[in-house]
């Protein structure tokens, strides 16, 4: 399927996944795509009475097929060097909250009422990042700052990345179009893509010296393209993603000679 067709609709056991399927078939990225929830599924008691959740893609007219990273595979990493310095995941010049700035105002405000609503008290700060993936829309960057934000990370990250689409969705809708939206939490997905970068470098060295194939253990989306990204360059190794849904994992195969 095209960017030419208009509207895809996808059903899948849960709307990330819906998304990335949705995505991967029309060869777009998020930005390119209004995204609609017409059903979040429901995964029933006890597994009874379960459904499966659909989601509607709509092409935007200016979007163009995005270039596909190739895919791979995974193994959980290794906790990084503590004494090691996590890089920026790019450089941001940071936004006071009474910015006149209409997108990073609401994203700011977007994300301090959901934290409100959830009786958390914490710092929010929005701004631009600079990040070479993106063409037009400039991503922003909510850091979120304060005392045991532990709860918001989750195991897996999986309570910042729910908390990340939410508010992607309402920012979404406020401003009429999609914007590029991560949320960190003290600095949690810096250190996360350096241990990412060091596990992807570590385990390319093996496969590049045993000749042999290593996966990865399952990750989200996002942690996978930081995999793709890091080796996409390396001469003696290639990357794939294999699996479906929650086990999707990056591949890390050797280069023939």
């Amino acid at each position: 399927m095209t960017a030419q067709n208009k509207n895809l609709e996808i059903i899948a056991p849960s709307i990330e996944e819906a998304i990335e399927n949705g995505l991967a078939e029309l060869g777009l990225a998020q930005e390119d795509v209004e995204i609609e929830v017409l059903d979040e599924g429901n995964k029933g008691l006890f597994g009874l009475g379960s459904r499966q959740a659909r989601v509607l893609l709509t092409v935007k007219i200016t979007a163009e097929p995005a270039s596909e990273v190739p895919p791979a595979k995974e193994v959980l990493p290794q906790p990084a060097d503590e004494s090691a310095k996590p890089e920026p995941l790019a450089a941001a010049e940071p936004v006071a909250e009474e910015t006149t700035d209409e997108v990073l105002q609401i994203a700011h405000d977007t994300v301090a009422e959901l934290l409100e609503k959830m009786k958390i008290t914490a710092l929010v700060r929005a701004s631009y990042i600079e990040d070479d993936e993106y063409h037009g829309q400039k991503p922003v960057m909510v850091d979120i700052h304060g005392d045991d934000l532990s709860i918001l990370i989750g195991r897996k990250a999986e309570t910042l990345n729910a908390l990340q689409y939410i508010a992607s969705l309402i920012v979404g809708k406020e401003l009429g179009h999609a914007v590029p939206l991560t949320i960190d939490i003290e600095g949690f997905r810096n250190r996360r893509q350096q241990q990412l970068k060091q596990l992807a470098q570590r385990i390319a060295d093996q496969v590049a010296q045993t000749n042999r194939s290593q996966s990865l253990e399952p990750m989200p989306a996002n942690e996978r393209r930081i995999i793709h990204i890091e080796l996409r360059g390396h001469p003696q190794v290639y990357t794939e993603s294999a699996g479906d849904g929650e086990h999707r994992k990056v591949v890390i195969h050797p280069k023939s000679n």
